[in-house]
């Protein structure tokens, strides 16, 4: 069995992390490359990076952000918010970041998963999928549809069928948030989690709604995650990664235990 992952999850606004709730009412909290530096050396397995205004803005990914973070860290990390092509993915690769996460712009051009999977292989290629719970139809059987540019744009694009598709275009994880859920502290989604787990064949990392050691073991053991995202637990330091990972061991969890 594959360690189960905590990442703690960067969202950054004008080269600042930032948090909000549901998407809205977000707060400058710190500097990116500095909390990215912490977590690394607090035991975190990678990390993730949101630009979360590049693609609503039509703008370019933040580069140099990437870059210092790449000089900072030595785990893996992933990097998103504003990528839309092949050159995209090369900059931010050559910056440094392990990986590279599709979302908007993935939606209006699926085959730049394929395009990615095939240039720098399925294992850098993530597929972000924002998720808003809606009123079953016959576009979204599931219930659940995807949002995008930053939670502002219904696509009436079924989750479930979205995360199929980015499966069979090549994308290697998937990365799904609950709008919902996001920044709440009630608890991930665990229907939706459990319902792309089951029916695709690649990782799924969790995200949205973390408040507490027992939502993250909800999600990993029910929701059947590969992996959970942490936001607001761990950036007001109500937890810390060890703290986490002490706690999902005693509960059987298989984590990683390495401490600097």
């Amino acid at each position: 069995m594959l360690s189960k992952r905590i990442i703690p999850c960067l969202d950054v606004r004008d080269g600042k992390t930032t948090k909000g709730i549901k998407f809205k009412q977000n707060v400058d909290i710190g500097d990116p490359v500095e909390m990215g530096r912490f977590y690394y050396e607090a035991g975190a397995d990678e990390i993730v990076f949101y630009d979360i205004t590049a693609s609503n803005e039509r703008r370019d990914i933040m580069i140099d952000v990437v870059s210092r973070v790449a000089e900072a860290i030595f785990i893996p990390f992933s990097v998103g918010g504003g990528i839309r092509t092949l050159e995209d993915m090369r900059s931010v690769l050559l910056a440094g970041a392990e990986k590279v996460s599709v979302n908007s712009a993935a939606v209006g051009d699926p085959g730049v998963i394929a395009r990615g999977a095939a240039a720098f292989g399925s294992q850098c290629i993530v597929l972000g999928m924002d998720v808003k719970k809606v009123k079953p139809s016959d576009a979204v059987p599931s219930g659940y549809e995807i949002v995008i540019n930053g939670g502002r744009t219904y696509t009436g694009t079924d989750a479930l069928k979205w995360a199929k598709q980015g499966e069979a275009l090549g994308a290697g994880e998937i990365c799904l948030n609950s709008i919902d859920a996001d920044g709440t502290q009630d608890g991930y989604e665990l229907t939706l989690t459990s319902l792309i787990s089951e029916n695709v064949n690649i990782p799924v990392i969790a995200s949205g709604g973390a408040g507490s050691i027992d939502h993250i073991y909800e999600v990993l053991t029910k929701g059947k995650a590969d992996a959970a995202l942490v936001a607001s637990m761990v950036h007001y330091e109500t937890y810390s990664i060890r703290q986490i990972k002490e706690a999902l061991h005693a509960k059987g969890v298989k984590v990683r235990m390495a401490w600097k």
